[in-house]
């Protein structure tokens, strides 16, 4: 058992989940191969926050069936959200994977390779980080959104100690990362359930510190926790992207009620106000989900007047998906159609590729700072302060430092750039 292979489904949780357990595993002798068919050891970590997610699961854990049974020795774990309060239930249906662990759970599979437990489990900071990368600081949600099956599946609302993070920031720069995003369900939740008395702000002040550290941004955001500290933070804190993922869901005060958001459609585009006077420059995305039980016609149009009111750099459109052991799932009629909720999709979609390309036109002429992070094919790629993606040519490689890109060109969805 020399081998091992990662499939990550999900979000950047997930991946920073996947990141700590290849550590762990490389801590212990095993080397990370690029396909599954090479590997001993072939981890699936999974997401089940979209049917289209859990789809695509149980479709990957059939392929990992006939896997197994071309080589019965191989080890098959599944991690993620899909373990949790129904893991014997998955047990019988899946009676080929050998062990299930929950988010954040390592483990059962380091034991079942016979393996350094407590040593790998002191050993989950990546060895070989990418230029950006991902460090959680909070996991788990304590909110309980109707629509939301992540409270149920990564736990209660738990922030590691500052010092921990610090720590793993240091690291992974000393291994050649220059961009961290911190990482949690409610990121600005931060610190509120530690003794100390702290908050995100404290920690951007904190991990802003490392030295060769580039560049600091965090995910996801959720508007009841967003203060005026934290914004100042991002505005006064040189390395602090000036971005921020504030996901909104809905537009309308009925629907967020339904969702139960903990805030109205008035303090949230008071907060948007907010946010835009005290970082001018500041790159605002959201997330939006169509569809949702009894949306009516009005209530997506009012959606759709935030959109263009707001003016977003980037919005993620979810389509709705009913998740079981929700309180969407009990207690709602999924009564929107998959036509009406794919066309509000593509409504919201075509409306924001207008504005981001408005937004992106208007940077042509300038120069912008662009962190290079990238290269695919003979272009290289990086993205401004305020996260705009921007293409250029160039025969020397900048991989991990700031250049300076007279953006020539843009489309909706990315910059291209020249050299100054």
């Amino acid at each position: 058992m020399n081998k091992y292979y990662i499939w990550t489904i999900g979000c950047q949780m997930n991946t920073a989940d996947s990141e700590r357990l290849a550590s762990a595993l490389e801590y212990s002798g095993l080397t990370s191969v690029d396909t599954h068919d090479k590997a001993d050891v072939i981890v699936l970590n999974s997401c089940v926050v979209r049917q289209s997610a859990e789809d695509k699961v149980v479709g990957t854990l059939g392929m990992m069936k006939a896997i197994k049974r071309s080589n019965p020795d191989r080890v098959l774990a599944l991690m993620g959200c899909m373990v949790g309060p129904k893991t014997d239930e998955l047990k019988a249906r899946f009676p080929y994977v050998d062990v299930f662990m929950k988010p954040q759970e390592y483990a059962p599979l380091l034991d079942l390779l016979s393996l350094d437990t407590e040593g790998c489990l002191a050993n989950l900071t990546p060895i070989r980080p990418d230029i950006s990368g991902y460090v959680p600081v909070i996991h788990g949600c304590d909110l309980m959104c109707t629509f939301c099956i992540i409270p149920f599946r990564r736990g209660r609302q738990v922030s590691r100690p500052m010092s921990d993070i610090v720590r793993e920031v240091e690291l992974l720069v000393q291994r050649g990362m220059r961009e961290v995003t911190l990482l949690g369900q409610t990121v600005d939740a931060y610190g509120h359930d530690l003794v100390d008395e702290t908050d995100l702000a404290d920690l951007l002040y904190e991990v802003s510190k490392t030295d060769k550290l580039v560049r600091l941004g965090f995910l996801t955001s959720h508007p009841i926790f967003m203060t005026e500290r934290i914004i100042q933070a991002v505005r006064d804190i040189d390395k602090v992207a000036e971005r921020i993922n504030l996901p909104v869901q809905s537009g309308d005060d009925n629907v967020l009620h339904n969702m139960r958001r903990r805030y109205d459609l008035v303090q949230y585009r008071n907060l948007v106000e907010k946010i835009k006077s005290i970082i001018p420059d500041v790159s605002l995305s959201t997330d939006i989900i169509v569809g949702f039980p009894g949306e009516s016609n009005e209530e997506f149009e009012n959606t759709l007047k935030l959109v263009e009111d707001v003016q977003f750099d980037k919005i993620h459109i979810l389509k709705y998906s009913e998740r079981p052991g929700t309180l969407a799932a009990r207690k709602m009629v999924d009564d929107v159609s998959k036509e009406e909720k794919q066309y509000r999709f593509k409504v919201l979609e075509e409306t924001q590729k207008q504005i981001s390309y408005k937004k992106n036109m208007s940077l042509v002429g300038k120069t912008l700072d662009v962190l290079v992070n990238g290269q695919k094919g003979e272009k290289w790629e990086g993205r401004t302060k305020s996260d705009k993606l921007v293409v250029f040519d160039c025969n020397k490689d900048f991989l991990g430092e700031i250049v300076n890109l007279r953006i020539e060109s843009a489309s909706a969805w990315s910059l291209k750039g020249a050299l100054v």
